[in-house]
């Protein structure tokens, strides 16, 4: 990902919030009073009492199942100045990761998160890398000063949707 990333997201890419599949979301290492909906969730993300915090260590593996093929733009994670996201190691439809796991797999894209991104600055990923995105695993690996603790405030991807034929719908032509 690039660090130098845009001030804005571009005009034809939107938040992808409607093309989450909630049912299959999962988080890894989230405390059961601080969950994954705090960061993700559309009202939620935008109250600054409410954030995704890590459990047992610093890290948290976050899986997102969309319902629709999306090309993945850049991404927005903030968090607070300390207990922030640094390491963030995202990979696209990559499925049942678990931390014994998530580094036996190289990543789509890594991020080395800045004071601006934690802010809301987005970062751009490696758009070739993303064409097709079914699902993204987000791998946090560490915090900004190395704390026990690591907080999310707000998750938000960008992107478009790929307009894909439904195979189903066509009709074979008959030879006359």
């Amino acid at each position: 990902m690039s660090a130098e990333s845009a001030s804005a997201v571009q005009k034809n890419q939107v938040d992808l919030l409607d093309f989450i599949d909630w049912s299959g979301v999962e988080c890894l290492n989230q405390s059961s009073s601080h969950s994954v909906a705090n960061a993700l969730k559309q009202g939620y993300r935008e109250d600054d009492g409410l954030h995704l915090e890590s459990d047992a260590d610093e890290q948290l593996l976050l899986y997102i199942p969309l319902t629709q093929v999306v090309k993945l733009h850049s991404i927005v994670i903030k968090g607070p100045e300390e207990e922030g996201p640094k390491t963030v190691k995202l990979f696209s439809n990559r499925e049942h990761m678990g931390f014994s796991n998530v580094s036996d797999f190289p990543p789509s894209d890594v991020a080395d998160l800045s004071q601006e991104n934690l802010k809301g600055k987005p970062v751009l990923v490696k758009y070739v890398k993303f064409q097709n995105v079914r699902s993204l695993t987000i791998f946090i690996e560490d915090n900004q000063t190395g704390s026990e603790i690591t907080k999310v405030q707000k998750i938000v991807l960008y992107g478009t949707t790929v307009e894909t034929t439904d195979m189903k719908g066509l009709k074979k032509i008959e030879d006359h």
